[in-house]
C-alpha cells in the first residue's frame, strides 16, 4: 500500500505560498515571494535530501505542476533533484482532464481526483510525496488521504496569503514523530495521523453561578 506524504515549507502562521521566488506565485497580490529562501541552510538541504533519498512518485497540483515544469528539467544537471525528478513519475491533479502534459513522465489523475488517488494508493509502487499545490493538499487533507506531514517551519509571519490548513480539514489528532531545529531557526516536524480529537476540561464538576451566568452571555 502506498502512503501519501506531504512536505511542505510554511510560515509560522501556516501560509505556504510562493516560498521560492518572487515570481512563483504572486496569486493575490502575494508580495513576500521567495521568503523561505534566506532560511535555507545546509541542514535544512540535508533533511530534504534524507526525505528524497527513499523511491517515491510526485503528486502536485496544476499550478505548482507548471512551477516544477518550467523549472526543474532546465537546472544544471549537477543538481540531483532535477534528474531525480525528471525520471519518477508525477500525478498531476487538474480540472482540465484534457490538458497536455509536456514533462516526461507526467500523468493526470483524471475527472476524480480523489477517487484515483485512493486507487493508487492501493497499489504496488513508491509512496506519493506532495510538494507545494496548497490547494490540492485542502482537498487531500478533508478526504483523510494524508498519512504523513513533513513541515518545515519558518521562524516568520506572512499575515496572508495560502495556507496549508483550512476550514475544511478533517478534524483529527497527530502524532509527532520527529523534529529537530537547524541553525537557521527553521523547524523541521513530521507528523502522522493519531485518531480522532479528543477533547477534556480544566472546568468545575459544579460550574459556579457566575459560570452559568458567563455562558447564558454567550454569542
Amino acid at each position: 500500500m502506498r502512503k501519501i506524504v506531504v512536505g511542505a515549507f510554511i510560515s509560522l502562521d501556516g501560509v505556504m505560498q510562493s516560498p521560492g521566488g518572487p515570481q512563483e506565485d504572486p496569486i493575490g497580490g502575494f508580495s513576500f515571494g521567495g521568503w523561505f529562501a534566506p532560511l535555507f541552510d545546509e541542514k535544512t538541504g540535508e533533511v530534504i535530501g534524507e526525505m528524497l533519498a527513499s523511491p517515491f512518485d510526485l503528486l502536485l497540483g496544476r499550478k505548482t505542476y507548471d512551477i516544477f515544469a518550467a523549472h526543474w528539467p532546465y537546472v544544471d544537471k549537477s543538481d540531483p533533484i532535477g534528474p531525480l525528478f525528471d525520471r519518477i513519475t508525477k500525478y498531476v491533479a487538474t480540472r482540465d482532464a484534457t490538458r497536455k502534459l509536456s514533462w516526461q513522465n507526467s500523468e493526470t489523475l483524471g475527472t476524480d481526483a480523489v477517487g484515483a488517488l485512493k486507487e493508487l494508493k492501493q497499489s504496488d509502487g513508491p509512496n506519493l510525496l506532495t510538494q507545494g499545490s496548497s490547494d490540492f493538499l485542502k482537498t487531500l487533507l478533508a478526504a483523510g488521504l494524508v498519512d504523513e506531514l513533513n513541515l518545515f517551519i519558518a521562524p516568520l509571519i506572512l499575515g496572508k496569503g495560502k495556507r496549508l490548513f483550512a476550514d475544511s480539514g478533517k478534524p483529527g489528532n497527530l502524532k509527532l514523530v520527529s523534529s529537530q531545529v537547524m541553525p537557521s531557526g527553521i523547524i523541521h516536524a513530521k507528523y502522522v495521523p493519531d485518531g480522532e480529537v479528543k477533547t477534556g476540561s480544566f472546568e468545575f464538576e459544579t460550574p459556579t453561578e457566575a459560570e452559568l451566568e458567563r455562558r447564558k452571555n454567550l454569542t
